[in-house]
């Protein structure tokens, strides 16, 4: 079992890594050439800055069992279908009960956007975002490593 963190804009890096060196997991970060992660006793691939670049390269490198850390449903839903593990920053498990109804909310989204509306961004990310990620995430590490 590995960690593969989808580290395009992921606040949650460094608890990510933390959580892992408690049940002494690999990391692996993965982002495009955008962003630069010097973290210690962790891989980091840099990919080029192609559409979907690093989408593609972690369903390329995710086994069974492995953790996918993202926030993209669409990635979610490609590591789910190899039976992957997804977690989001805020702590939210994806899994094939909720993966349908989140893509069907980004495509709706899409197209009020294309159409011409506005949709509201995210709320401001809160110390309480963090906690709740820590613990699902270690939930979920324990989960799989005790099955």
């Amino acid at each position: 079992m590995k960690i593969l963190i989808d580290a395009d804009g992921c606040p949650v890096v460094d608890i990510a890594i933390k959580v892992a060196k408690k049940f002494n997991l690999e990391v692996i970060i993965m982002c495009d050439t955008s962003h630069i992660f010097n973290k210690q006793g962790v891989e980091t691939i840099i990919l080029s800055k192609g559409a979907d670049s690093v989408d593609f390269a972690i369903v390329n490198k995710v086994n069974k069992e492995d953790v996918v850390i993202t926030q993209d449903y669409g990635l979610a839903a490609m590591v789910l279908s190899k039976g992957g593990n997804v977690i989001n920053q805020n702590g939210l498990i994806y899994n094939d009960n909720n993966i349908d109804q989140m893509l069907l909310s980004r495509h709706i989204s899409k197209e009020i956007r294309r159409s011409g509306g506005r949709m509201k961004g995210p709320r401001k990310r809160q110390k309480e975002d963090d906690i709740k990620f820590e613990s699902s995430f270690i939930k979920l590490c324990e989960s799989i490593l005790n099955n």
